[in-house]
């Protein structure tokens, strides 16, 4: 069995290009995730799992550029593992067409533990909830992703990392979304720096896999992000970022990005010069 939520679109969604933003779409499938847990099972069970649970990693897949309309965008839900303390689900976000095809915009999974707060430490499922969650489960045998970088390269940039108060949830942690936000400043930074004086070009994320290790908390005092070029294409590259606090990883990531043309809605190969600057922070 799968779960389906309707989520409606916001026009602060869209970025630049007119598209809903690649950091929006985590926010749609907290939305999706916490309207599943909440709907099935034992009131008691799914409030536990709705709001008692954190993010141990996310992996993002963006294939469609979505644009915005009053039509709610459709979110299936499901299960496809189910551990001693943790659980993962999967997503598909889509509009189902008049022919009755999907045009699917982003497919995804998320990694949960469930999580007692008052002594921040995860728990193991209890019975009453693997019960609830194996009637989602369709189990997969995709391929995990590759490992995330735990230390930063001397070639790295640095990029400040200042919490907001809004960024905060009700258990004090900065929310999951939140993350590829502070991600996505930092990419911002690091190719504002390196293309300093050339013409702008356009980018879009084609994926993102985000591991959560600390919880973040709000203070006046930044974190520090570092960014660097893990792999150049012609087309597209690889960014890997690390989150810290001193040395302690709060977090690690990797996003894959394309140049691209708005006009034509496809990928391009941008001037040599872009690339360059891409090669000058490239650790293999």
């Amino acid at each position: 069995m799968r779960h389906t939520y309707r989520c409606p679109l916001r026009w602060a969604d869209l970025d630049l290009l007119g598209h809903v933003n690649n950091v929006v779409y985590v926010d749609y499938l907290q939305e999706a995730r916490v309207d599943m847990l909440r709907t099935h099972g034992p009131a008691a069970v799914t409030g536990e799992l709705a709001e008692g649970v954190v993010v141990v990693r996310h992996e993002v897949s963006y294939l469609a550029p979505l644009a915005f309309g009053f039509e709610p965008v459709t979110i299936e839900s499901w299960i496809t593992e189910i551990r001693a303390a943790t659980f993962t689900i999967a997503y598909e976000i889509f509009h189902e067409q008049p022919d009755g095809e999907r045009r699917v915009y982003v497919r995804a999974k998320t990694v949960l533990t469930p999580y007692v707060f008052a002594s921040e430490r995860p728990r193991r499922l209890t019975q009453a909830e693997r019960e609830t969650l194996a009637v989602f489960l369709e189990p997969d045998d995709r391929a995990p992703q590759a490992p995330l970088a735990t230390t930063r390269p001397d070639v790295a940039v640095h990029a400040p990392v200042q919490v907001r108060f809004s960024d905060v949830d009700a258990y004090g942690h900065v929310n999951n979304v939140k993350y590829f936000e502070y991600l996505q400043e930092a990419r911002i930074l690091l190719t504002a720096d390196l293309w300093q004086g050339l013409d702008p070009i356009s980018l879009v994320v084609a994926q993102t896999d985000v591991d959560y290790r600390v919880p973040i908390l709000f203070r006046p005092e930044p974190y520090d992000a570092w960014s660097w070029a893990s792999r150049v294409g012609q087309r597209s590259a690889t960014i890997e970022s690390l989150i810290l606090d001193g040395e302690t990883v709060l977090a690690r990531a990797r996003v894959a990005i394309v140049f691209f043309d708005p006009r034509t809605e496809r990928s391009v190969v941008p001037p040599e010069a872009y690339l360059d600057g891409l090669r000058s922070l490239l650790v293999s």
